[in-house]
């Protein structure tokens, strides 16, 4: 019994470990994934125009964006995503900040440097 109790344990630690390494691949992705989508919005944020409308490529990829918000955990990663994305872009972050109200989706939180997302 102890020769198929060591791999078992080894075989239950190494999928605990490749869980672990595909969630925070996972996140790193789906954070990348986020620029991404805000890319549809290029124009606006870069121009601030034109407006975003419901129906456009943009607000399309906001719609998307806000299917990422259904739990609390999601809510707060996809707030942190978007505080990141408004730090590095900070000439744009008036841009960021509106695309969820132009296009009429609702995130759940702000869409502001200020914003404390783990609230």
């Amino acid at each position: 019994m102890t020769r198929l109790f060591y791999p078992l344990v080894s075989l239950f630690l190494f999928s605990l470990l490749l869980a672990i390494c595909s969630a925070t691949v996972e996140n790193a992705a789906d954070c990348a994934a986020v620029g991404t989508l805000i890319s549809s919005c290029t124009e606006f944020v870069n121009y601030g125009y034109p407006d975003p409308i419901p129906g456009s490529r943009c607000c399309d990829a906001m719609n998307v964006l806000g299917t990422y918000s259904d739990t609390s955990v999601k809510k707060t990663w996809l707030c942190n995503c978007f505080i990141h994305l408004i730090n590095v872009y900070n000439s744009n972050a008036t841009a960021i900040s509106t695309l969820s109200g132009f296009c009429g989706i609702v995130l759940g939180f702000t869409i502001d440097p200020n914003t404390d997302c783990n609230l």
